[in-house]
């Protein structure tokens, strides 16, 4: 399987990755490439366990306050509104546990804006809209106080860190139940591509030990475990 890029090809690429690959395999390749630190950390779970999605980093950087500004959600908006199609909103905010975060309204404001999903090392609220809606969101945990006065976005489209890993606009970012994956964007073509390969070896070495071979034999022809 060969993985094609270019910004015209993402919706198609991301569809293909969403139906074939997993974040286990994409970490395995990454693993081998020397890019060891790829999976955010195991506290951020899906609303939903069938969530799955992947798609390019939309950065967002978010800090703690302790007091209501004049503008509280000023930064937040820009944000929102320059979601693109094919975006992750992904959400660095020091691993808050102050409010949530994240709820119906800006799901709903992603979504339409043409995000493919949401992750996030802080909280979100309004769980079962969010599920209801249909939109993956992946967070640490759950709160139902508003961001106002406890949280504000200071920063977006750039480097941030959510979950234990560096993340940079543009990087391509997957999760389903396992976890969360980051793809840094320079290596992106090559790693896709050989997580399609090995998808494709695994299911021969699933088919071969379902038919009784020996777990030696079979890795011997494939290698892969």
């Amino acid at each position: 399987m060969t993985a094609s890029t270019p910004e015209g090809n993402d919706a198609r690429l991301f569809d293909l990755m969403e139906r074939k690959l997993f974040t286990a395999v994409l970490c395995d390749v990454m693993d081998t490439m020397g890019y060891r630190n790829q999976a955010m950390s195991e506290v951020i779970r899906p609303l939903e366990p069938k969530f799955v999605f992947a798609g390019r980093a939309k950065t967002i950087l978010a800090a703690d306050i302790y007091h209501v500004p004049e503008e509280p959600y000023k930064l937040e908006i820009a944000a929102m509104d320059s979601i693109l199609p094919n975006d992750i909103v992904v959400v660095g905010t020091g691993n808050s546990r102050r409010s949530g975060f994240w709820g119906e309204l800006l799901s709903t404001a992603a979504r339409a804006r043409g995000a493919r999903g949401a992750v996030m090392d802080g909280l979100v609220r309004d769980v079962r809209q969010i599920v209801e809606l249909g939109f993956p969101v992946f967070a640490a945990g759950i709160k139902p106080v508003d961001s106002k006065g406890r949280g504000l976005v200071v920063g977006y489209d750039c480097p941030i860190q959510c979950g234990g890993v560096a993340v940079h606009p543009g990087d391509v970012v997957m999760a389903d139940y396992d976890g969360v994956a980051v793809i840094p964007k320079a290596i992106v073509k090559e790693a896709v591509e050989a997580a399609f390969e090995k998808v494709e070896k695994e299911d021969k070495t699933r088919d071969e030990l379902a038919k009784g071979a020996y777990l030696g034999d079979v890795f011997k022809r494939h290698g892969v475990l």
